[in-house]
């Protein structure tokens, strides 16, 4: 009965944001919480920390979350609101480090060598007539972004095709003689994991439970797959914050966990040293080196990192680790701030207990919010427009109807329902909250936090966030007599900077 209640009690603190109950070889199991610490214990100011938050929150729009670990210590974490420690984020291509490592791991078994030729995996799915630099090409030349190929190949990829994407893959021109050029190649990373899918029996995803996942405490995690039943390798992985921390901290420790080897450390000195040369600029983070699908920074600094702001960095000379999500544009612009800021905060031994600066960091990091529209109050001439429906042409929102209505559960709170694919799907709108809710159709269906105000006589202005990806919109609807202009401008992706908008008018009678 004691055992029952101290599982129970560690199941509590789960979802609280501490230890994380995960399932491993067919049984549950419960990982215990990283250890937390005051900042002063490892050598680094709580005051320090709060000037990197600040800056972070006032000059990057947005990051999603960060995590800080110093001497295998958690010292600062929060999310801004509606993100959260206990949801999984999308990773994008910070998946292509934990493909990497399931290569080192079937390296490991025996399974396969860096030198293996990639035809040699799949000889039937080749094209009838193969170049000598396809002929060429092996494992290292997938890890190393040097596939030989001229173009990001990820161009010629619909990942949804029902074709086999080894094989097209395999007939895409191999321009240079692999080894020798870099060029950063999301589908070499798909090959990597087919190859360790086809090596082991299993997917990647899959093999690294056991291996990876379940010792770091990692709950088994969601990874998209093509039509061929392959982890997409590249991207795809969805994970939290709190385990992109134990990843980089498993990576810091050179493959060492809880005194267990899980990685070999041959593997993570080779993984992560500079294979190939991406460019010459002192003064850019992508252009220092590139290693077996990690990233080499400026002052000696390791990393994986994805689309929009997903960072896993670990520091080898100040025994440091920072997780970041985000969905942001300006991708130098996060790791600048941690440059500036965060970098030199990195003392070398511990420093006096600062209780007033440690409790100023804590009110912020648990204060942190995405930035919603600013309320002006509930214009008079809103009344007009509550509760008719204004229908759409056909628009790229996907939304057909709209209505705007009043609630009585909150002052200056409304309601809005959106008609998407035939269906009716409603947000509540609240100046200065982040509602959470579910859509079940559409481009944005799923979990999504809305927020939202009159931000003018006429006008409505509200953000829809998928809090488990990078992604979030912000919609104007601009009312003028019988006429709803709606636009829609993404925070990221090619579409940043708006899409075309829309006029819908009032249904007759309503």
């Amino acid at each position: 009965m004691l055992q029952l209640l101290r599982l129970l009690l560690r199941a509590f603190r789960c979802l609280l944001g501490g230890a994380a109950v995960v399932a491993s070889m067919g049984s549950a199991a419960v990982s215990a919480a990283l250890p937390r610490s005051a900042p002063e214990d490892q050598g680094v100011s709580s005051a320090a920390l709060l000037g990197f938050v600040v800056a972070a929150d006032e000059k990057i729009d947005a990051l999603h979350s960060v995590m800080i670990m110093r001497h295998g210590h958690v010292i600062a974490e929060g999310w801004w609101a509606p993100y959260a420690a206990a949801e999984p984020h999308q990773l994008f291509s910070l998946s292509k480090s934990f493909t990497s490592t399931a290569v080192g791991l079937a390296m490991a078994d025996g399974k396969l060598s860096l030198d293996a030729l990639v035809l040699s995996f799949f000889p039937h799915e080749a094209p009838a007539q193969t170049s000598v630099n396809l002929r060429a090409m092996r494992v290292r030349d997938l890890l190393t972004m040097s596939t030989g190929h001229h173009l990001e190949t990820i161009q010629a990829f619909d990942w949804k095709s029902a074709e086999s994407l080894v094989k097209t893959f395999l007939a895409l021109p191999v321009t240079h003689k692999p080894g020798t050029f870099f060029v950063y190649n999301t589908p070499a990373t798909y090959m990597l994991s087919a190859i360790v899918q086809k090596v082991t029996g299993q997917k990647v995803v899959d093999y690294l439970q056991p291996r990876l996942f379940s010792p770091l405490g990692i709950a088994p995690p969601m990874w998209e797959e093509s039509p061929q039943g392959i982890s997409l390798g590249g991207f795809g992985l969805n994970l939290r914050t709190e385990d992109i921390a134990r990843f980089g901290q498993l990576y810091l420790q050179r493959g060492q966990w809880q005194g267990r080897p899980l990685v070999p450390s041959q593997w993570i000195d080779t993984a992560t040293a500079r294979w190939m040369s991406n460019g010459s600029n002192p003064a850019s983070d992508w252009e220092q080196g590139y290693g077996f699908q990690f990233w080499r920074c400026r002052f000696g600094v390791i990393r994986g990192d994805g689309a929009h702001g997903q960072f896993c960095l670990f520091f080898p000379e100040q025994d440091a680790v920072v997780a970041i999500t985000a969905g942001t544009r300006d991708l130098q612009g996060v790791l600048s701030v941690v440059w500036s800021y965060l970098l030199p905060a990195l003392q070398g031994t511990a420093l006096p207990r600062a209780p007033m600066q440690q409790a100023a960091l804590q009110r912020r990091l648990a204060g942190l919010t995405l930035r919603a529209p600013a309320a002006t109050g509930v214009p008079a001439t809103a009344a007009a427009y509550l509760g008719h429906r204004y229908a759409f042409p056909t628009n790229a929102h996907g939304i057909a109807a709209i209505t705007v209505a009043p609630t009585d559960l909150v002052v200056n709170g409304f309601s809005i329902s959106l008609t998407i694919e035939g269906a009716e799907q409603r947000l509540r709108l609240v100046p200065g909250e982040w509602s959470r809710s579910e859509l079940t159709t559409g481009p944005a269906a799923g979990p999504v936090a809305a927020s939202g105000a009159w931000t003018g006589p006429d006008t409505l202005t509200f953000d829809v966030v998928r809090y488990r990806t990078p992604f979030a919109m912000r919609y104007r609807l601009t009312f003028s007599g019988d006429q709803l202009t709606l636009s829609a401008e993404p925070n990221v992706g090619p579409a940043a900077g708006g899409l075309k908008s829309v006029v819908g008018h009032r249904r007759a009678g309503l």
